[in-house]
């Protein structure tokens, strides 16, 4: 091997840190966006070794919704830090076989692709039982087979509209989708908790079985996630009307303006609680002796005439001092914030929850991943350009640079990196 590629392969390998959960674990991912992206940058982040499999013409398309980030798309850098890029033309024999070898390599495979798309590239659960019995196949996608709808599409605001979440957000006869991609980043979520689960089962029962295949859909996490509101229409006959920052299923609870042109967020969810606010908070014991909002399901019943309580209180009083109070009474609250607010949050500042990650356009700020673990810091690997490891990858199989300048000159991988 040529004396620049060990160094590239070497120089990568220092990049991953020892000692975190899934070191030593290898998945191969074929994703696109968010959902898929967001599975394999958790398994990253604990330590596995991700190859994303791009195509060489433009590879994830993700890398092009927007290039606010040093020139490059925000989703992007986002959910894709940690992993390895090399591209693939999969509609070449030798670019399948070259992904067939490294799949011989795999713990895990992930995939997002349309529907029925792994299936006529022989990659379906099926082929890989037979082919690759080590890996777990797991596929994300719109609804999950068997139904009328199997056949669709689905990003996440069609699941969204669908599963009825857009329906629970907004105002009445105003519906909205929520800001994030909940459908996406949660089956992202569900993925890699569902890999983490099967690689734990094989370290603990040694089995040398195939490994069961998974399948998640978007439908089916947001339907789960749906699970309240489902639940009481079911048991209910009721479509509950959305209220915005508030929530139909408990009063008082929401957003108010404050004398000094913020907005305060109050929330109560016990009776107890009910009491504090009246009494203690807006000095209103007529209120918290009224039988009329004895219960939650009576304040939730006359929520506007407490609203409109609350609010007269806090518009004559500033934020901090409303946030005082109400921690005094030990009643929840919290500023609302917009996101530019959000970044330089000093509650972020103060736990030191921001690192540098390196990406092909420079160093960014990113946050840390959410679960602290005594000891250990998770990893924050760098974000890959399109097809910055291909050669490193494939050198790590046992290609010597020639064998990769044929494949090159055949179509099979893309370009060389250019940084």
């Amino acid at each position: 091997m040529a004396a620049w590629l060990c160094e590239l392969v070497t120089e990568f390998s220092q990049q991953r840190p020892d000692g975190l959960p899934l070191t030593g674990i290898t998945v191969i991912a074929m994703e696109q966006a968010v959902s898929a992206p967001m599975c394999t940058r958790v398994l990253a982040d604990f330590g596995a070794r991700v190859i994303k499999i791009e195509n060489p013409k433009g590879g994830d398309f993700a890398r092009d919704y927007d290039d606010v980030v040093l020139g490059q798309a925000a989703h992007f850098v986002w959910a894709n830090r940690g992993k390895e890029s090399i591209t693939l033309n999969l509609k070449s024999p030798e670019g399948m076989e070259v992904l067939h070898r490294l799949l011989s390599r795999a713990d895990a495979f992930v995939s997002n692709l349309a529907p029925g798309a792994t299936a006529r590239l022989g990659l379906g659960p099926e082929d890989l039982k037979v082919r690759h019995p080590q890996v777990i196949p797991l596929e994300i996608d719109g609804y999950g087979p068997g139904g009328p709808l199997s056949h669709k599409r689905a990003y996440d605001l069609l699941v969204q509209a669908e599963s009825g979440s857009c329906a629970s957000t907004g105002y009445a006869g105003m519906p909205a989708k929520p800001g994030a991609a909940v459908a996406d980043i949660t089956t992202g979520l569900y993925s890699a908790l569902s890999i983490m689960a099967l690689l734990l089962g094989r370290a603990r029962n040694g089995s040398t079985d195939p490994a069961p295949a998974v399948a998640v859909s978007l439908f089916d996490t947001m339907t789960d996630i749906m699970g309240y509101q489902l639940t009481y229409t079911q048991h209910s006959g009721i479509d509950q009307i959305p209220l915005g920052m508030s929530s139909p299923a408990v009063a008082p609870y929401g957003a108010f303006d404050t004398r000094d042109g913020q907005t305060v967020v109050l929330g109560t969810t016990n009776d107890r609680e009910w009491q504090r606010l009246a009494r203690e908070i807006i000095e209103r014991p007529d209120l918290a002796d009224e039988p009329r909002f004895a219960t939650n399901s009576d304040r939730c019943a006359h929520r506007d005439e407490l609203n409109k309580a609350i609010e007269s209180w806090c518009a004559q009083h500033d934020l901090e001092e409303i946030q005082q109070i109400a921690d005094d009474a030990g009643i929840g609250n919290s500023r609302y914030n917009l996101p530019s607010e959000v970044v330089t949050h000093p509650h972020l500042r103060a736990r030191d929850r921001w690192r540098q990650v390196d990406t092909p356009r420079g160093e960014i700020s990113a946050l840390l991943p959410p679960p602290v673990i005594t000891g250990m810091e998770l990893g924050m690997g760098a974000v890959p350009g399109l097809g910055e490891h291909t050669d490193a990858v494939l050198a790590g199989i046992g290609l010597s640079v020639e064998q990769i300048a044929v494949l090159r000159e055949q179509g099979a991988i893309g370009p060389a990196y250019q940084s």
